[in-house]
């Protein structure tokens, strides 16, 4: 079970790493504010899954 969580983790922080690049990229544009405040939001719940993911993996690690 831990290896399926030690594989995750480099998708979930690839995930937040591309969602946040997409928003500061429309940011810098000078893109639409409605787009920039969405993948600012994904950002955030990426983030949330990227850290259960870690902890996930952690504790599996440990038992």
């Amino acid at each position: 079970m831990a290896s399926f969580f030690y594989i995750l983790v480099p998708f979930a922080i690839l995930a937040v790493a591309v969602v946040l690049g997409m928003g500061l990229h429309n940011m810098m544009k000078g893109g639409d504010g409605w787009r920039s405040q969405r993948l600012m939001q994904w950002r955030v719940i990426l983030q949330a899954v990227a850290v259960v993911v870690i902890m996930a993996a952690i504790y599996f690690a440990h038992k």
